[in-house]
């Protein structure tokens, strides 16, 4: 009996340490997802990130008879991309934007929408002519917004370009002011992978818990993302 007793504790223990291994390797497994689901964000070095926040909706129109609703692009990733054409870093933002859009076009579960404060198609006309071929349009959706009652009165911005990820559930997940970059030679991401790593990681059920907010952050402005200054406008 004494002996059966001990051959019981011995397998509880046992018992006990295979199902305190099972776990830690569920922990480390379950921490190792939220590691790859955040980190791509977190090096694109956003200067808000979250996932509490719905984008709010619009209905701007295209300059050509139609909408834009950012309603429609639920279930997509969208890169909603605010700009202007009076400002000088949008203006040079706008191409590789464009080479981005050309090279993710096969891709039916991304969408970049641009959204400009000009008055319509007239007014980028001779600036879009000059960036994608005269009579040529851009290889993004275009909306319009010369009131600046979504830009400003709904979005907040005041500093162009300014871009924000919203996830497929319509979350916003990062916000760049500024042409965003990347890595330690501060690359403008739409000429990198990182960015791709980004939406992947967005089209994911598991959200980065992360949450960065200039409101509540005291560390200096350097410190938050070495590469700001860079391309920021008006």
């Amino acid at each position: 009996m004494a002996e059966k007793g001990q051959m019981s504790i011995v397998q509880v223990a046992f018992a006990i340490v295979a199902g305190l291994a099972v776990y830690g390797f569920v922990d480390m497994a379950k921490h190792a997802e939220i590691r790859h689901a955040c980190d791509p964000i977190v090096q694109l070095r956003p200067r808000y990130m979250g996932a509490d926040r719905t984008a709010p909706n619009f209905d701007l129109s295209d300059g050509k008879g139609g909408h834009v609703r950012l309603s429609d692009y639920k279930g997509k990733v969208v890169i909603l991309h605010f700009w202007t054409k009076t400002c000088g870093p949008c203006r040079e933002e706008l191409p590789n934007l464009g080479r981005f859009a050309e090279l993710i076009k096969d891709r039916k579960d991304v969408a970049i929408v641009t959204v400009t404060t000009d008055d319509g198609p007239k007014e980028v006309e001779p600036l879009f002519d000059a960036i994608f071929g005269k009579g040529k349009a851009p290889p993004f959706v275009v909306a319009y917004d010369p009131d600046n009652n979504i830009v400003r009165g709904k979005y907040g911005t005041t500093l162009f370009p300014e871009t924000w990820l919203v996830d497929p559930e319509g979350r916003i997940r990062a916000r760049f002011d500024g042409v965003p970059h990347a890595g330690d030679a501060c690359d403008e991401v739409w000429n990198g992978p990182i960015i791709l790593s980004a939406i992947d990681s967005l089209r994911s059920p598991l959200v980065c818990d992360v949450t960065i907010d200039p409101k509540n952050d005291p560390r200096p402005e350097r410190l938050i993302a070495p590469c700001r200054g860079q391309g920021e406008g008006m």
